[in-house]
């Protein structure tokens, strides 16, 4: 039910504090392609009811506007993420879902958006879903079952921080700064379990903002196995971000370059360019660099 991406790939979603205005207007001017107002793990459970309003009162200020706004809800199993739900009447783009076991959850949640939407007549299905695809232990067991569970699905992202400290270790990255195996594992899951079901793979955050030369090697990595877009927590990471999950001119010229070839010769399967033998993974790859391309145009 989930299927190709139907619209811009978000390249870059920055978390934002749902009870801090300051850093709500702050964020606008990032050049985000979508903003997450938080109302989990940036929001201490005091203020949570003053972050509901805040960001209710945000989302109907700017029906109008140049980037997706997103809310990270909290999880279902607990009884903030019923009240969170208030913030629908706002029509957000979508809501990112924490703490997911399974596409179940996914599933639960768009069919209490069903009702939502039909109840503040907001146009159905317009709501998408993100969960965060492995942050507690059964998740990691999970991560292939989310194909065909909502046509709401926009994507899947991960987390290093929850599983670390669900499965009690002490960090999640090893002395070099590489990523340990559960994280590998984790990342790995996510981008191959988002490919199956047909919908965007969005790495994890850069938790060193300081560090944008960390980054933005980090973000290429990603890009470079397969990942379209990456989280953010400062407003200072966005255009790393960007750059990165953007194709360059030369990606596009050398596309270009294999998609010609090809049209040039209808029925093979194989061709050499520039001294290199190339088959239809290559092609399939050119087209699909075009297209991001084309859209984020």
């Amino acid at each position: 039910m989930s299927g190709e991406i139907s619209r811009a790939p978000l390249r870059s979603l920055l978390f934002v504090p749902g009870d801090s205005e300051r850093k709500l207007l702050k964020a606008e001017a990032s050049g985000a392609d979508a903003l997450i107002l938080d109302l989990e793990d940036s929001v201490a459970s005091s203020r949570t009811a003053i972050a509901r309003e805040l960001v209710l009162e945000y989302l109907h200020a700017h029906r109008q506007r140049d980037f997706q706004l997103w809310v990270r809800i909290n999880p279902l199993s607990t009884p903030a993420a019923l009240l969170d739900l208030a913030i629908v009447a706002g029509a957000p783009d979508g809501l990112m879902l924490p703490k997911v076991d399974s596409a179940a959850d996914v599933a639960r949640l768009a069919n209490m958006l069903d009702a939502l939407e039909v109840r503040d007549g907001l146009a159905f299905g317009g709501i998408a879903i993100l969960p965060v695809a492995t942050e507690t232990p059964a998740s990691l067991f999970t991560v292939g079952s989310y194909a065909g569970c909502s046509p709401r699905l926009a994507g899947l992202t991960w987390g290093a921080e929850d599983i670390t400290a669900a499965l009690g270790a002490s960090s999640n990255r090893e002395a070099n700064g590489e990523y340990n195996h559960l994280c590998t594992l984790a990342r790995t899951l996510c981008l191959t379990g988002a490919a199956a079901a047909g919908v965007q793979s969005i790495d994890t955050i850069w938790a060193d903002f300081a560090d944008i030369d960390g980054l933005a090697e980090e973000a290429r990595q990603a890009r470079q196995r397969g990942f379209t877009g990456k989280l953010a927590i400062h407003p200072g990471q966005v255009e790393v971000i960007n750059r990165a999950f953007t194709p360059s001119a030369e990606e596009i010229a050398w596309s270009q370059r294999v998609v010609q070839a090809f049209e040039a010769s209808p029925g093979v399967g194989t061709l050499g360019l520039d001294g290199k033998m190339l088959d239809m993974p290559h092609l399939k790859q050119a087209r699909r660099i075009l297209s991001t391309a084309r859209i984020l145009a």
